[in-house]
C-alpha cells in the first residue's frame, strides 16, 4: 500500500469550493450589508434585506459551482468565463425577484456583484500557479506519447513505485503489452490507496475533448448513453426558451428577410431535409445565403464559395442564417445545443464510410454544438471523423455544464465573428 501524496493542502484549498464558501461568500454578503445597513443589520431582517441577501448567496454559490465544473472541461479558459458567469447569475436572481414581485436593494446587489467579480478574478490569478495537475506516468504503450500540456505536469516513473513523488493521479496504458506483474501490482496498490488511476484514453479525451471512435467496443456504448433525465429537462428548457426568445427575434428576422429579398431573387427561407433525433428526417429552416439558382447544398460550402450572396456572407459569419431554426426547436425537432444535423445525402454517404456515424442521432441535433465551437464545419471524410469524435464526447459528457460552455463559446462567435466557419 502506498501513502497518498497528492497536491499540498493549500493547493487544494486554493482550487476548491471550501475557500469560496468559507471566505468569499461572507465577504460578498457582509461588506455590502455593513456599508448599507450598519453592524446591526443581522438583528432584524425585514423582507427587503432577507430577499437581497438570499439572492446574493444563491448567485455566488451557483457561480462558484459553475466555474468549478466548467474548469474540468477541455478548452475552457476559465478566466474568459468569469464575467459572463457572474453577470448571468446576478441578472437571473434579479429577474426572479422582479417576476415574483419581491423587494430588494439594488445598491447591495450591485456592490456584491462587483465584489464577486473581484473575488473570482483574484482567486484565478492567485491559484493559477497551483492549477497544474501532477500526474505520474507508467512509461509504456501510448502513455509514452502523451503531448506536452500547459495544465499538466507529467512525472514519468522509472520503476513501479511512487518513491515519495507527489502526484494527483497515475496515468497508464492499461492495454500495453509491456505491463508486467510488478506494474500491475503497482497500479492495483495505487487504486487501493485511493490514488486515481487514469487510462491514457481518458486523458486524451479530457485534453482534446474528443472520443476516439476507432477503438469503441460494446462496453463503450453503455458509457455513451446520454442521461434521459437531463434529456427531458433540456427539451422543456429548449421549448420555453424558444417561446420567450421568439418575440425578440422576430424583428431581427424580419430585417434579415427584407435584406435577403433586396439583395437577390429567390425565397427568403431555405428548407432542406436533414436527419435528426433517432434518425428521423425533418425539414430544417435557414435563411437563404446563396444565389437561388446555385444553392444546391450537397456538401458544406466554404466562406469563399462564389454561390454566397453579399447578405449571405454577413449572416453566415455571425450565424444569423440559423435563426429560423427556432421554429424547429418549437416543433421539437431540434435543440439549441447538440450535434449539427446533416443533409440526407451527406448522412447516407457518411454512414457508408465513417464508423458509428448514426450513433450521433441518439440526442437531438442543435443549432450549435461541441463540434462547431471546437472544429467548425467539415465535409471531407477525415474532417467528418474528427467532428464525430467531438460529437461522441458531447454525448458522453451530456450535461448542463458542457451546454453552458458551448453557449459561452457560441456567444463569443456571435459577438465578435471570430471563430465562425
Amino acid at each position: 500500500m502506498f501513502e497518498r501524496r497528492h497536491s499540498r493542502w493549500y493547493e487544494r484549498l486554493l482550487l476548491g469550493l471550501p475557500l469560496h464558501f468559507a471566505i468569499g461568500l461572507p465577504l460578498v454578503i457582509l461588506l455590502p450589508s455593513l456599508e448599507r445597513w450598519g453592524w446591526e443589520f443581522w438583528l432584524y431582517l425585514p423582507d427587503l434585506r432577507t430577499n437581497t441577501l438570499i439572492a446574493v448567496a444563491i448567485s455566488f454559490s451557483l457561480i462558484a459551482f459553475t466555474l468549478k465544473r466548467i474548469a474540468t472541461l477541455p478548452g475552457s479558459q476559465i478566466v474568459a468565463y468569469i464575467i459572463p458567469t457572474v453577470t448571468f447569475f446576478f441578472l437571473f436572481s434579479i429577474a426572479v425577484l422582479f417576476f415574483l414581485r419581491e423587494s430588494y436593494t439594488r445598491q447591495v446587489l450591485f456592490t456584491s456583484y462587483i465584489l464577486s467579480l473581484l473575488w473570482f478574478f483574484c482567486g484565478y490569478f492567485i491559484g493559477r500557479r497551483y492549477r497544474r495537475l501532477k500526474l505520474a506516468v507508467v512509461p509504456y504503450g501510448e502513455a509514452c506519447l502523451l503531448p506536452e500540456n500547459a495544465h499538466i505536469d507529467w512525472r514519468y516513473l522509472s520503476g513501479p513505485s511512487l518513491a515519495g513523488v507527489r502526484v494527483d493521479g497515475v496515468v497508464a496504458d492499461l492495454r500495453a503489452e509491456e505491463l508486467n506483474s510488478e506494474w500491475e501490482k503497482f497500479i492495483a496498490a495505487c487504486t487501493l490507496s485511493h490514488i486515481p488511476v487514469y487510462h491514457t484514453r481518458q486523458i486524451h479525451e479530457s485534453m482534446f475533448g474528443r472520443v476516439k471512435i476507432n477503438r469503441l467496443n460494446e462496453n463503450d456504448f453503455g458509457s455513451l448513453l446520454p442521461s434521459s433525465l437531463y434529456s427531458g429537462f433540456k427539451f422543456v428548457i429548449d421549448f420555453c426558451a424558444a417561446i420567450l426568445l421568439l418575440p425578440l427575434l422576430l424583428p431581427i428576422m424580419l430585417i434579415i428577410a427584407i435584406a435577403i429579398k433586396i439583395d437577390s431573387r429567390g425565397p427568403v427561407i431555405f428548407k432542406q431535409p436533414r436527419i435528426g433525433y433517432r434518425a428521423k428526417e425533418f425539414n430544417m429552416y435557414k435563411f437563404r445565403s446563396m444565389y437561388h439558382m446555385l444553392s444546391g447544398e450537397k456538401f458544406t460550402v466554404s466562406s469563399t464559395d462564389p454561390r454566397i450572396t453579399r447578405v449571405g456572407c454577413f449572416i453566415r459569419k455571425y450565424r444569423l442564417d440559423e435563426l429560423p431554426q427556432i421554429f424547429n426547436i418549437i416543433k421539437g425537432e431540434m435543440s439549441f445545443i447538440g450535434p449539427r444535423p446533416e443533409s440526407k445525402e451527406l448522412s447516407d454517404w457518411y454512414e457508408e464510410v465513417v464508423p458509428f456515424f448514426s450513433y450521433r442521432h441518439v440526442v437531438r441535433p442543435g443549432i450549435t454544438g461541441w463540434a462547431q465551437v471546437e472544429q467548425g464545419y467539415a465535409a471531407e471524410v477525415e474532417g467528418m471523423t474528427v467532428k464525430l469524435q467531438y460529437d461522441f464526447y458531447y454525448i458522453k459528457k451530456f450535461s448542463f455544464w458542457i451546454d453552458v460552455l458551448i453557449v459561452f463559446k457560441t456567444f463569443k462567435t456571435l459577438v465578435t465573428g471570430f471563430g465562425a466557419r
